[in-house]
Formats: C-alpha cells, sequence, structure tokens
C-alpha cells in the first residue's frame, strides 16, 4: 500500500473538493482519498501506482482542477494481512487463471461449433473471435468507469482522449457480432488489425517499462498483473486479423 500527497489548485468550494473526492475514488487502484479544501492538498492511498497524468486526466473531465504531488509526499507502507499490493504479488499461474479459464471456455466453444458444422480454419477463428470479443466485453461493461480508469493508465489513445475508455468495450462487442454474424469480413479484420495494434503497443510500452499496472482486458472485476501474457494475448488477435485479411484479399 502506498500514500501519495498532491498539491490540488482549481477548488473554491465544498461542492469542488467533493467532486475531487468523489472522482479520484473510482479511479481503479485508488483505496481512500482525502481533500483539505483549506490546504489545498490531497491525500490519497492506493494499493499499487497511479500515475498523476491519470489522476489529472479523470479530474479534467469533472472541472479545471489538478494535481501536483508535493515534494516528500509519497510513503509507501507495509500491506495488511488482506490486502497484498499487486507489486508484492508474485506473478503465478494462478494470478491468471480466470483469464485461461475464460480461453479455455471460448476454445470449447470453437470446438462444439467445428464438430457440429466440420472442421474449417477461417470458420474457427471467425468464431474465436466473435466470442473473444463478446465475453471480453461483457467484463468490461460490468463496471464501465472502472475500467474506462484501469485502461487509462496505459493505453496510449485512452491517455489522450479519456472517452476512448469508456467507448472500447462496445467496439469489442461490435467486432464481436460481426465476426458471428460474418459481416463483411474486410471491414471487420480491417478495424480489429488497426484496434488491437494500438492496443498491443500500449501493453508492450508497459512491458518494457516493468510498469505495476493492473491488466484491463477482464475489465475490474479481476485483479489480472500487466505482463507479458496480456502482450500474447494481444498479440494473437493481431496475428489472428491480419491473416484472415491476408487470406481474404
Amino acid at each position: 500500500m502506498m500514500t501519495h500527497k498532491y498539491s490540488v489548485t482549481g477548488m473554491t468550494c465544498a461542492s469542488c473538493r467533493d467532486k475531487v473526492t468523489d472522482t479520484l475514488s473510482q479511479i481503479a487502484g485508488i483505496t481512500k482519498v482525502s481533500v483539505s479544501l483549506e490546504n489545498k492538498e490531497a491525500e490519497v492511498q492506493m494499493e499499487y501506482h497511479v500515475p498523476t497524468e491519470t489522476l489529472n486526466k479523470a479530474l479534467a473531465e469533472k472541472g479545471n482542477y489538478h494535481l501536483e504531488e508535493q515534494k516528500g509526499g509519497h510513503h509507501s507502507a507495509a500491506p495488511s494481512p488482506t490486502h497484498s499490493t499487486e507489486t508484492d504479488e508474485p506473478i503465478t499461474l494462478k494470478s491468471y487463471w480466470p483469464l485461461i479459464l475464460v480461453f479455455l471456455y471460448i476454445i470449447g466453444g470453437v470446438a462444439i461449433g467445428q464438430v457440429m458444422n466440420g472442421f474449417n480454419w477461417m470458420s474457427a477463428m471467425n468464431i474465436f473471435m466473435g466470442l473473444f470479443f463478446i465475453t471480453f466485453s461483457f467484463f468490461k461493461l460490468l463496471d464501465l468507469q472502472g475500467f474506462a480508469m484501469s485502461y487509462l493508465s496505459y493505453d496510449i489513445v485512452a491517455q489522450r482522449w479519456i472517452g476512448y475508455g469508456y467507448l472500447y468495450p462496445f467496439i469489442e462487442l461490435a467486432l464481436g457480432i460481426a465476426y458471428l454474424t460474418h459481416f463483411d469480413p474486410i471491414i471487420t479484420n480491417s478495424v480489429t488489425l488497426v484496434v488491437m495494434s494500438v492496443s498491443t503497443i500500449g501493453v508492450l510500452r508497459s512491458v518494457l517499462r516493468k510498469s505495476k499496472f493492473k491488466c484491463a482486458c477482464l475489465g475490474t472485476v479481476f485483479n489480472l498483473p500487466m505482463s507479458t501474457v496480456t502482450l500474447v494475448e494481444d498479440g494473437l488477435m493481431v496475428a489472428m486479423a491480419a491473416t484472415m485479411l491476408i487470406t481474404l484479399l
């Protein structure tokens, strides 16, 4: 667990203080927020490091508020027995069990479809990608705001426009439906290639920087660490979309 202290500008009344407090409290990874209107300060307790840029982008959506971390205003505390921080938890097979289980269900769905209709690589990839996007969008939509705030911490588009984090699950849902209904394969695979390539860049950057971010692929329902597993997942979707697109062209 860690605590950061910030100077806050833009607050003029109790309503501003409450708005800053509520906005920061809803960001993934933040467990406690204390804001002083009199001192123009905020003390934020986090499960893992959330960049100041992420906090400021969330606040910018609510008003002309800005945080600047105070020098010497950060300290780490030992985690409580019931709350291990993401940086202290070893990454094991158990860490990714929810993701593995989702993939097994999707593969099972593909296998059933192929047994019923006869095996075909293109058909199998269509079903896989359709189920993948619909399933993953479902988990993100369970907590849309939480996902958007978490996605903001590493996605290169969401960091420039926070609205993309809110739009992304619906893009996945639309792609899933498109794959399962065989909507214009060239358009569907082209959009997938662009969307997943951009997502892969953000994940790759975080992995190379060894950033301690929570992976938002399954929304906020599961606490999945960002690692090369996430990179492989995104890379697989890029490769499948590219393969299908090349085959179609």
